[in-house]
């Protein structure tokens, strides 16, 4: 997928995402090792940590390169990151969003890979960079620059023939690596990539070249790239208030003098000198580590490791002085107007993350918010005093920052919301917090952490955060225990001495924004894909020696198993031999299609309370016992489920199930509840992705009544009695239903615990007939577009399928691997790559989640307003004549042979595995049929699907841009246009 700029939402803290801060004490005690080897090969020393649950081997190579390994075998791959000290604060004043810029450059290859005549290329290369300098000071001078950009952009056709695009992603996609990605922010740079364990060597070998040296090819339509990019985040109204906020707090640090993306001025006059001088600075070994978790042998690693990276050549690298800011005696309040819905965002600065005060910051912030027993989280969420109120932390090495932000209830002024975040913090100030609360967190927080080991992914980025952040392993280690030595005392002292008020309140409005402006377009002319080209570097990795992995594939009959109940009520389990963690869901094959009420019902049980507990009381008695609840419900299914620390199960277990059948109706809450849910569906109606991708989708699907519109009335919501929504919560059990476990507990008495305390009647009903809506023809062509402020256009090209055929599976699944899958396939190559037409472009073909559905093609474009008519032709043709790239075709066969020989699914995947097979009507592992019968297709294969269900196709084609920049006559030419309103694409 596209590499998007790192931007902390706040979403970010309650996921679990967000930069975790360190120790200043002391480093702790450090086990230096020695890896015994024959007398003829290198020795490796080895540091590690004690007490560290992940096993991690840190090594120092001679020429400075940091390496993290961590062995861990859930699967046979491993997670990888490249990280690198260099980020955002370290671009030039003069050159903002550099850091970012050479990220995607990284991408582009070097002087061996991605280029098929480097003799020939190089030359083109060194006048381009040439002619960016000599246009960067052409700023005053209009037609100078344009004579200038024509000169770029023609020579970038003549070096672009030589160009071979998306090498780099081609060559990984073929090792069958997921998630190729990478990231800056403001301390970092870091490239990820999740590869097969036995391709190991391959990805040694590409990064240590792309990392040797940087060549800025077909930079001027990544540039194009990065334009889009930043347009996006000038429609992003979360972005503007954070930069507004940082720009306040951080007046003199490059925090807030400067964005990771960059002004819209220094994109448009980059400079590859600046960008390749930035490279030679900062990408040296001694500035940069390797970490890597996952199915790996230490002692081939490293070797391996250092037989591709040792060579790279130690330089000093430029020290960062941290400018010095002064403090804030009295708020600073700014104004930002913009399409989504009105909200307020407060913030602190406060001391960086390697020091006892980020420590506290972070304990402070799950005092306020940790998801169920915080401050915010029950004073003002589940009191239902403002529709949503959440803090996070966004965690720097010269500064932190602490976030508290809120969005109103229908008539609630900014202000209140601001006076009642604050009320809140003004508890923790005067110490009126409950005792146990503190010691609570610091139990969560570790099973938070355990749970999060058990992905590669998060053991991956523990590896480079302590890199990043120059801590020693062995005190990132330890973190965990200086953590639990908080007190409460300390954190009142710390908040008083560091909230007041020096704040930042930034104020959302919701309005047309006076300021907007975008990048313009530079006239580009188209450079070529050369698909089937490939470097004599590509074929001699390819090459390399890799053992044959076979894959493993589910066999739910051995898997999982069974047990009854009682009937009607049977037990699927899947035994956890990994830690104390435990996971039980009850599903329920009924839905919102069934009852729309069972939304709000699924919703109110968060507000009540039952027996001896107050609502609040029983979420602080959950998270007591490290667990917690959730019931959520869909169009056709409800899913209870009760998760946390299994030793705490039968307790936990007995309170949620005297919630379930016992919930106390509260008047009070329901009402609130009601005023919340109305203005939550005013502001869905702000919202562009809820526009696009729910509301204008579903209505093309179904028509003006479809599962998105059918809510409960406003009148319907505001007669409502509580017991009308108890009543229906406590039949849920009374349905037939199942039970899936992933836990340590053996069967037996895991069986014996669900007898006696899940409650449900003697004799459970069936589960009442599916009701699902009828799906729309889509015979007609229809272009449907609404109107939304916003500087980009976004267009969704929607054809129906045909119903789910599992048959089709195989060929589906290489169809979307070839065509339009990834940053290697044809629709990204051609519209982004090639005619820089987009940031974000892709095609596939949706199979249905559910027998008797129907499948659908989707095709998404982003762009910039005034090049709709481009963009829409572009797509159109690649769905129309889909291009044969033989080099292409061969990519997508391995990617997906290596990427499912090498997948493994395990913990309570197992069980959510079979869920989904069960509503296709499987009984075994599809993958099974796409690993078997992919790799003997041909192109002849994917032409016949492609011009069988793709080419030709009617399709609806749905808009959203705003009404001054799209062009109408265009999109004529797609059907007829037809706008919609708000109101018949919401339904209210």
């Amino acid at each position: 997928m596209n590499r998007p700029l790192l931007l902390l939402l706040p979403a970010l803290a309650t996921l679990g995402l967000a930069t975790q801060c360190q120790s200043s004490k002391p480093a702790a005690a450090v086990a230096t090792t020695a890896v015994p080897t024959p007398a003829a090969t290198k020795e490796y020393r080895y540091e590690t940590a004690p007490n560290d649950p992940l096993g991690v081997r840190v090594y120092k190579l001679d020429n400075g390169l940091t390496v993290y390994l961590s062995d861990y075998k859930d699967a046979p791959r491993i997670q990888t990151y490249v990280a690198v000290r260099a980020g955002s604060k370290n671009d030039p004043a003069a050159a903002t969003g550099l850091a970012h810029y050479l990220e995607h450059m990284v991408f582009k290859g070097t002087s061996r890979l991605g280029t098929k005549d480097w003799s020939k290329e190089k030359p083109e290369l060194d006048k381009i960079e040439g002619l960016y300098e000599t246009y960067r000071g052409e700023r005053n001078d209009p037609v100078a620059r344009k004579r200038t950009y024509h000169q770029i952009d023609s020579i970038s056709g003549v070096a672009a023939r030589y160009a071979v695009p998306n090498e780099y992603d081609k060559l990984m996609g073929s090792i069958g690596s997921k998630g190729s990605n990478a990231h800056t922010s403001n301390e970092e740079t870091v490239y990820k990539e999740d590869i097969p364990s036995n391709q190991l060597e391959k990805w040694a070998a590409v990064q240590s070249e792309r990392f040797r040296e940087m060549v800025p090819r077909l930079f001027h339509t990544e540039l194009e790239a990065v334009y889009e990019e930043k347009n996006r985040g000038l429609d992003n109204d979360f972005s503007k208030e954070f930069e507004a906020l940082n720009g306040s707090l951080y007046p003199t640090h490059p925090y807030g003098t400067q964005t990771t993306i960059g002004t819209i001025e220094h994109l448009q006059n980059p400079s590859i000198t600046e960008i390749k001088k930035y490279f030679g600075q900062y990408y040296v070994p001694n500035n940069v580590a390797l970490c890597l978790s996952g199915d790996l042998d230490y002692d081939q690693t490293i070797r391996l490791i250092d037989k591709y990276f040792g060579s790279l050549q130690n330089k000093p690298v430029p020290v960062f002085h941290s400018p010095v800011e002064q403090p804030i005696t009295t708020p600073i309040v700014k104004e930002v107007t913009g399409p989504s819905s009105e909200n307020v965002m407060l913030g602190y600065r406060l001391p960086g993350k390697a020091t006892r005060d980020g420590l506290r910051l972070r304990m402070l912030d799950k005092i306020l918010t940790n998801g169920q027993a915080g401050l915010f989280d029950l004073d003002l969420n589940q009191q239902q005093k403002v529709l949503q109120a959440q803090t996070f932390a966004d965690l720097n090495d010269d500064y932190s920052t602490h976030v508290l932000y809120g969005t109103p209830r229908q008539g609630q002024s900014l202000a209140e919301v601001q006076a009642l975040m604050l009320g809140e913090l003004a508890k923790v100030k005067s110490g009126n917090f409950p005792d146990w609360l503190i010691p609570a967190i610091i139990n969560n927080e570790k099973l938070t952490l355990t749970k999060s080991y058990e992905s590669n992914e998060a053991r991956a980025s523990a590896l480079y955060e302590s890199f990043i952040e120059r801590v020693s392993w062995a005190d990132y280690v330890k973190q965990q225990a200086d953590f639990g030595t908080i007190t409460k005392a300390e954190i009142v002292k710390f908040a008083n001495d560091n909230y007041g008020q020096n704040y930042v309140a930034v104020l959302k409005h919701t309005g047309k924004d006076p300021n907007t402006v975008k990048v313009v377009k530079p006239a580009i002319t188209p450079v070529p894909a050369n698909r089937d080209a490939a470097s004599d570097y590509y074929k001699e990795v390819s090459k390399l020696p890799s053992t044959e992995l076979q894959p493993v594939f589910v066999d739910y009959k051995k898997d999982i198993q069974t047990a009854s109940i009682k009937p009607g009520l049977p037990l699927y389990y899947t035994k956890n031999s990994e830690n104390g963690l435990f996971s039980l869901f009850y599903a329920i094959d009924l839905g919102s299609n069934n009852n729309p009420l069972l939304d709000v019902a699924t919703d109110y049980l968060q507000y009540l309370g039952t027996g001896q507990y107050t609502a609040a009381q029983l979420q602080q008695e959950f998270y007591k016992l490290g667990c917690s609840f959730a019931v959520s419900s869909s169009q056709d299914r409800v899913l209870i489920s009760l998760s946390g620390l299994d030793s705490n199960l039968e307790p936990a277990m007995k309170l949620f199930e005297q919630l379930l059948n016992n919930p106390r109706p509260d008047a009070a809450a329901l009402k609130n509840q009601v005023a919340g849910i109305l203005k939550q569906r005013q502001d869905a109606k702000l919202s562009k992705g809820v526009i696009l991708n729910q509301a204008m989708l579903n209505y093309a699907k179904y028509g003006p009544h479809n599962p998105f519109t059918d809510v409960v009335p406003e009148a319907q919501l505001k007669t409502l009695k509580p017991e009308q929504l108890t009543s229906l919560l406590k039949s849920l059990p009374t349905y037939q239903h199942r039970v899936l476990y992933y836990g340590p507990r053996d069967i037996a008495g895991l069986t014996t615990v669900i007898r006696t305390d899940h409650q449900t009647p003697a004799t459970l009903k069936p589960d009442p007939a599916a009701k699902d809506f009828a799906e729309q023809p889509l015979k007609e062509k229809k272009v449907y577009w609404v109107d939304y402020n916003m500087v980009q256009a976004e267009i969704l090209f929607l054809t129906k399928g045909d119903t789910y055929d599992r048959l089709l599976a195989p060929t589906v699944a290489l169809y979307n691997e070839y065509f339009g899958g990834g940053m290697g396939s044809i629709v990204f190559q051609d519209l982004r790559e090639s005619k820089a037409l987009a940031y974000s472009a892709m095609s596939r073909y949706a199979n249905a989640d559910k027998t008797g559905r129907s499948n659908y093609i989707l095709s998404y474009i982003g762009t910039q307003s005034d090049k709709l008519p481009e963009a829409m032709s572009g797509m159109e043709g690649l769905l129309t004549d889909m291009p044969l790239a033989d080099a292409n075709l061969a990519i997508a066969k391995q990617s997906i042979r290596n990427s499912i020989a090498t997948d493994r699914i395990t913990h309570e995947g197992v069980l959510l595995s079979y869920e989904r097979a069960r509503r296709l009507g499987l009984d075994y592992d599809l993958r099974r049929d796409v690993y078997e019968q992919t790799q003997n297709m041909s192109f002849t294969d994917l032409q016949k699907f492609q011009q069988a269900k793709v080419k030709g196709q009617n399709q609806v084609i749905l808009v959203i841009g705003s009404k001054d920049r799209l062009n109408f006559k265009e999109l004529a030419k797609y059907g007829s246009v037809q706008q919609l309103s708000l109101k018949e694409i919401f339904g209210y």
